[in-house]
């Protein structure tokens, strides 16, 4: 290879390290920030704002309400662990006895399995974007370890609450308990927190408002798991103060 091929083909070399360097810094530190800083928005937010104002801007109505720890009935908290993520507490932001099912149901052609946890899906909810390709699913891997070695368990909880959608355009569980129940997310009861994480798998196809048959036999399902895990007591090893 020539001198000149050989000093640009390091340069080119030096730019990317430089640019990797320098975005792991961005990412790492605005992670770090997160941990104390509630998100003004994520990037799921943005791009459903962006895309209802190109396709539907007279019919799209926004909702994001954030609440702390404190403000949020620890029912609802029990829901989402229950529907989403069992294993929530103990796991360092991977399941993978759900990630090898998940996979053998896809090589029986089975239908997909979801298998996210909640780490993963507040990582997917800030910072990235709808998608299976691995560069995707790469970039969340590195974001949900990070999110796990630097923040507590009941922060990544607290942020999922409210940036998870339940519905098109409501985000959090503030949002969707004033839309749909007309009241604070602290007084939500049992059914209700119940079927709010019924919806969360596909919350633009599922129904708060109306729900579907489908939606109440997950809800009644969510319910009997809540008691499965032992109640709000399931929460204690996140949240030392005892709150039903």
């Amino acid at each position: 290879m020539p001198q000149r091929k050989r000093g640009l083909a390091r340069r080119v070399l030096r730019g990317a390290l430089l640019f990797a360097a320098a975005w792991g810094s961005l990412t790492f530190a605005v992670v770090v920030a997160l941990r104390f800083v509630d998100p003004p928005t994520t990037a799921f937010m943005l791009q459903s704002r962006i895309a209802a104002l190109i396709e539907e801007p007279q019919g799209y109505s926004f909702g994001y309400q954030w609440r702390d720890w404190d403000s949020i009935s620890r029912q609802a908290a029990l829901a989402v662990v229950a529907a989403e993520d069992q294993k929530f507490p103990v796991h360092h932001g991977f399941d993978f006895e759900q990630i090898d099912r998940a996979l053998a149901d896809r090589e029986r052609g089975g239908r997909t399995r979801g298998a996210s946890t909640i780490t993963q899906q507040v990582a997917k909810n800030l910072f990235l974007w709808p998608g299976r390709s691995l560069f995707r699913k790469g970039l969340e891997a590195g974001l949900t370890v990070l999110i796990e070695l630097t923040w507590s368990k009941r922060r990544i909880l607290e942020v999922y609450l409210n940036v998870a959608e339940f519905g098109p355009g409501t985000y959090g569980v503030q949002a969707a308990s004033r839309r749909y129940f007309g009241k604070d997310a602290a007084a939500l009861s049992r059914p209700e927190s119940a079927l709010l994480a019924a919806v969360l798998p596909a919350p633009r196809r599922y129904s708060v408002a109306s729900p579907s048959r489908y939606v109440r036999h997950r809800q009644g399902w969510i319910e009997r798991q809540m008691s499965a895990l032992g109640g709000t007591g399931y929460l204690e090893a996140l949240d030392p103060g005892k709150r039903s």
